[in-house]
């Protein structure tokens, strides 16, 4: 049985392949958080330069740039749901996400249908 540490650890390389491979782009930094039921996700500098200036042109960018976002994941759903539920063992109940046009952020939720198991880590 894996720590939740080694969890964290592996639900971020995969969700840094699926930005690459998927996306066309991975994040600059990348942290997650098993959070009871929750798998929280936070993906730092996940814009292309195209889409910084995009964003910044003006509101109907941003919009736009979210819309073409959320449609992407929405996409790569099936993979996403199945890739976490294959590290924690865990089926995924749904999948919430949002992008920041400013900072270049983006957080991914995913509900879990309950608690996975680990093994508790000393040093945390």
């Amino acid at each position: 049985m894996k720590t939740r540490g080694e969890l964290e650890a592996k639900i971020c390389r995969m969700i840094v392949q699926f930005e690459k491979e998927y996306m066309g782009r991975g994040p600059v930094e990348t942290k997650c958080f098993l959070l009871e039921d929750l798998v929280l996700v936070r993906l730092k500098g996940v814009l292309t330069p195209a889409e910084i200036r995009l964003a910044a042109s003006q509101e109907r960018g941003r919009y736009l740039l979210k819309q073409v976002r959320q449609q992407l994941l929405d996409f790569g759903r099936p993979l996403l749901e199945s890739a976490v539920e294959d590290i924690l063992g865990v089926p995924v109940v749904s999948i919430h996400t949002d992008i920041s046009t400013k900072t270049g952020e983006r957080v991914i939720v995913f509900t879990l249908a309950e608690k996975p198991k680990y093994k508790e880590s000393s040093n945390r």
